[in-house]
């Protein structure tokens, strides 16, 4: 990511990023007291919260992958593009059997946090267009 990234990932340092298309900033850090552990995105007053083990879950997939993944960001209750990184977060065949949100009607849009974050620790590389973003494993 081009952008200068601040924070530490813990709720009195959240990391500071933005979405994909770098249109929208949001705060993301690890509650592991959490049960279970969480990975927090609060987005304006918009709280919401992603089990933990999705980063290494989503990265071990996108490895599997080993290509490019178009994103696919929606809302919960909208449907999803198959093959993409917002589907798998949803699906059944994923590690957790379902989605990896924790608050319900606020577990969509996966890939639009979750991406950037991969970024930001070093496991993903993600493009910045305005629409279509893809993201693969580093």
């Amino acid at each position: 990511m081009d952008d200068v990234v601040y924070g530490s990932g813990t709720p009195e340092d959240p990391w500071i990023l933005k979405t994909p298309p770098l249109t929208s900033e949001f705060q993301v850090w690890k509650d592991e007291a959490n049960d279970p552990p969480a990975l927090v995105v609060q987005v304006g007053k918009t709280r919401l919260s992603y089990q933990l083990r999705a980063l290494e879950d989503a990265h071990e997939m996108l490895k599997s992958h080993g290509d490019w993944m178009p994103l696919g960001n929606a809302d919960e209750g909208k449907p999803t593009k198959p093959e993409t990184l917002e589907d798998w977060a949803r699906s059944r065949d994923n590690p957790v059997g379902g989605y990896y949100g924790l608050r319900k009607g606020y577990r969509g849009r996966f890939a639009n946090y979750v991406g950037p974050t991969l970024e930001l620790l070093g496991l993903a590389e993600l493009e910045h267009n305005a629409r279509n973003n893809r993201i693969r494993a580093i």
